[in-house]
């Protein structure tokens, strides 16, 4: 791993492609001391490197190159590219001052190999497994720059990340409907008697409606276990899961009653600043 100093625009290039793709982490780094921000908008900007390429190919095998790419360079394969790219740059110093474990950073590119493709997720455990992946995974590095690891930070990401995921499939619809892409579980929908083929034309049926009902309280659960588990775990890592504030508030807004599944809901930054805002000076995050 090289030791030279990335560029300096490196930390600002992270800093603007996380405020741009995942503004609730972005506000959520505000709240941490700068060493530590610094490693955070690193990790976030990998992750979001990763969840955009299904977005910027129009076939699977580009996109696989791409996730490659970046599972070779964390396994040493990659040289003098890695250092001219300034996420990679910044992502191999957080591991290195930080000494992060290289394998779940791995598994979160190997997993989100599923969305380049169009097979449906099949099951609730399948949908589970991909999230702990990647949502759960994320919390979890990050709440490593913070804290020495322990099974109870362990287990609140768990909770976090499939709390944070089945809202974000939930919110995803319209566009992963209109791709002909589907992150319900087919067991889930079949359960309630609801086609794949009426999803992908935007039919809001009353066994869509159910499935969607029973995601939300999959997604509450989690949710009410990761809240109650912040008690305890050290003060220093409750700003990672901030975020957790804007799943709650965007889940409360999913669930709303007659509300159209298909049509996209986008939610403000200021919104959801003065969200994340308000929750750090809880008694949630500060007790």
């Amino acid at each position: 791993m090289s030791s030279t100093a990335p560029p300096p625009d490196s930390v600002a290039f992270c800093a603007d492609l996380v405020r741009s793709h995942d503004f609730p982490r972005y506000v959520a780094t505000l709240f941490v001391p700068a060493a530590e921000r610094r490693a955070l908008l690193a990790l976030y900007a990998f992750n979001v490197e990763i969840v955009r390429v299904r977005d910027q190919v129009s076939q699977p095998l580009p996109g696989e190159i791409r996730l490659q790419w970046w599972t070779d360079m964390l396994s040493g394969q990659v040289h003098g590219s890695a250092e001219g790219n300034p996420v990679a740059a910044e992502l191999l110093r957080a591991i290195r001052d930080y000494d992060l474990p290289v394998e779940p950073l791995s598994l979160l590119a190997d997993e989100h190999q599923f969305d380049l493709y169009n097979d449906p997720m099949p099951t609730m455990a399948a949908l589970e497994g991909y999230l702990a992946a990647t949502s759960s995974a994320l919390f979890g590095l990050a709440t490593q720059v913070l804290a020495p690891p322990s099974e109870a930070v362990e287990h609140l990401a768990r909770h976090a990340g499939l709390a944070q995921g089945i809202v974000q499939v939930m919110a995803n619809l319209p566009r992963d409907a209109a791709h002909r892409q589907l992150f319900l579980p087919q067991q889930v929908l079949a359960s309630h008697n609801c086609g794949m083929e009426d999803v992908f034309v935007g039919k809001e049926t009353p066994g869509l409606r159910a499935a969607l009902e029973q995601l939300a309280g999959e997604a509450q659960q989690h949710l009410s276990t990761a809240l109650s588990l912040l008690a305890d775990v050290p003060a220093s890592v409750r700003p990672a899961f901030l975020p957790l504030s804007q799943v709650r508030a965007d889940l409360k807004r999913l669930s709303q009653p007659g509300r159209n599944p298909f049509v996209p809901q986008p939610v403000s930054r200021l919104r959801t600043l003065w969200t994340l805002w308000r929750a750090s000076r809880s008694r949630e995050f500060t007790k």
